[in-house]
């Protein structure tokens, strides 16, 4: 028997890319609301209660209220949003965390998406912590480079624009009050005292994004080279089908030298990479902030709690 599915906030970026990749699946029927009922709480609300799997790409107090009007407890709730990924019950969907991650996110009803930075850096910070390579008050930081997408309909107006103005074209810094809100979520999930340093950057290409942090060796707990990480966290990551840890050196995977920004567009992969010395080590993580980093982590998540392939659509 098919699934129902109601993506709940279908027309902004994430919504539009979770239809793309469910309306050619056999196994699922889409439910939306007709056009003249959009604006009619209660078409919603029914909705919201009849569909197996409800998707939540809205902003966050829209997300909120939408779970306030579920009260059929058979209903999945998988949040794109920022509303609760630090609020207690709700399960973090990044189901190549830890090895229990997956049972969690199959058995639960409440599961949220990480943002896109965020998946980035608690793929790389996670393993470091848990593993003790990292203490918890190691003054973590990190920089971002995200394609505008991730800003949502007004930031892609913007740089899609007629006679887009040179200062949007150009590389822009942004959240400098150094607040990001993914920054409680890499901070709770990866196991950190003390908040990340994070400094994120968004570019004039639609999707795509590079998370990188920098590691001084003699102040980490375990001191491990550039090499020695890297073969650390490739045993972490041993037999995931879409995080990949890359070789080191990464010389064949880089352009001229250059680590290029989009080669995991339009997929759910995400790649680490490892670079550095004896000394130094910077890990970057690549993606697609539409893919691993919103869509396709909450497909990915969405097929656990099926039961079918978690690839499938991916």
């Amino acid at each position: 028997m098919k699934k129902t599915v109601f993506i709940d906030g279908q027309h902004g970026t994430t919504g539009l890319k979770i239809h793309e990749r469910l309306n050619i699946r056999k196994d699922i029927e889409l439910i939306e609301i007709p056009e003249e009922s959009r604006k009619d709480p209660k078409a919603k609300e029914k909705l919201l209660n009849e569909a197996d799997i409800v998707f939540l790409c809205l902003p966050d107090d829209a997300a909120r209220e939408s779970v306030r009007l579920i009260k059929n407890k058979s209903v999945c709730v998988v949040d794109g949003s920022t509303a609760h990924r630090v609020t207690e019950g709700w399960i973090y969907g990044l189901p190549e965390l830890k090895k229990e991650q997956r049972n969690l996110i199959k058995n639960s009803k409440r599961i949220v998406v990480p943002g896109c930075h965020a998946t980035g850096f608690v793929a790389i910070v996670y393993p470091l912590v848990a593993m003790g390579i990292i203490s918890p008050d190691y003054p973590v930081t990190c920089h971002a480079t995200a394609g505008y997408s991730g800003g949502g309909k007004t930031m892609i107006a913007d740089y899609q624009a007629d006679n887009v103005p040179d200062y949007i074209k150009n590389p822009r810094p942004y959240s400098l009050a150094l607040n990001h809100k993914h920054i409680p979520e890499m901070t709770k999930i990866t196991g950190l005292t003390h908040p990340p340093l994070f400094a994120p950057t968004v570019v004039n290409v639609y999707n795509g994004e590079i998370i990188s942090i920098p590691l001084i060796v003699p102040n980490l707990k375990k001191k491990l080279a550039a090499k020695e990480m890297r073969a650390t966290l490739a045993e972490y990551y041993a037999g995931e089908r879409f995080i990949k840890v890359m070789p080191y050196p990464a010389d064949d995977y880089l352009k001229n030298g250059f680590m290029t920004f989009t080669d995991c567009n339009d997929t759910n992969n995400l790649e680490i990479f490892v670079f550095g010395s004896e000394e130094r080590i910077l890990l970057s993580a690549r993606f697609d902030n539409l893919g691993k980093g919103a869509s396709g982590a909450a497909v990915q998540n969405m097929n656990l709690v099926l039961g079918v392939d978690e690839a499938t659509g991916l």
